[in-house]
């Protein structure tokens, strides 16, 4: 596939797998549109990837994705692509966990994705083409103690994507689900221990493995349509 002078849209772009795969979009010949919530780092990346524009702001918001779409035509006169990757990641035993930030994931990872999905999609529909790859996690189809909400948000996105490329089938329009393992990223912060420590993984992954099977995905010729993948570092036992 052709990929210098396509567009694409990232979400969650500030950093982490966002970032590592506007990077390898960049290096391909692809303009960006990039979300995320910090305006600083986004005019950072602005300024040092060429053919990229920035929209700052909370993915939550309703207005966002058509936004990011009026933004991709507006500077660049086409949309080819959107990495639907912004997500939040709340998780905690039961006597510790905060229902009003498991809300909030849910707005973020699941009403928002969705959102971008859809206005992505009807976008597609109007112009004959396009992918859609949204960003889920092995916990898209596995669960661990304590991590049961988010897991939930990625199960969500992985039962719209199915249905979504099954929609689609015979169209010009592709869906993909990326599935992480251990990533590090941003994501985990927050965590009074790191998650590597947690699962016992000796060498996690880091954002560029991910944004290199997005890469995989996005190099593939028209007729090849690949559902989901997994992305695991060897050591992560699930």
């Amino acid at each position: 596939m052709a990929l210098a002078g396509q567009v694409a849209i990232i979400t969650g772009g500030t950093s982490g797998i966002g970032l590592a795969a506007a990077e390898a979009m960049s290096d391909a010949g692809i303009k960006l549109v990039l979300a995320g919530r910090r305006q600083e780092q986004l005019e950072g990346h602005a300024a040092r990837l060429p053919d990229c524009a920035v929209l700052a702001g909370e993915i939550a918001d309703p207005a966002t994705p058509g936004r990011l779409i009026d933004l991709a035509l507006q500077r660049f006169g086409r949309l080819d692509i959107v990495f639907n990757n912004a997500g939040q990641n709340h998780n905690a035993p039961i006597e510790e966990i905060d229902v009003d930030l498991v809300c909030q994931m849910v707005r973020v990872n699941v009403e928002a994705a969705y959102r971008v999905a859809y206005t992505a999609l009807k976008h597609f529909r109007k112009t004959g083409s396009g992918y859609l790859i949204n960003t889920s996690s092995v916990l898209g189809f596995k669960v661990r103690p304590n991590a049961g909400a988010y897991a939930g948000t990625k199960y969500a996105i992985e039962a719209l994507s199915e249905a979504l490329r099954l929609e689609l089938a015979g169209s010009a329009i592709k869906v993909t689900c990326i599935e992480p393992g251990l990533v590090l990223t941003d994501l985990h912060r927050d965590h009074a221990v790191r998650p590597e420590v947690v699962q016992n993984v000796e060498q996690p992954l880091v954002p560029e493995d991910v944004a290199r099977t997005i890469m995989f995905a996005l190099q593939q010729p028209a007729h090849v349509s690949i559902p989901r993948l997994m992305v695991l570092p060897q050591s992560q036992v699930i």
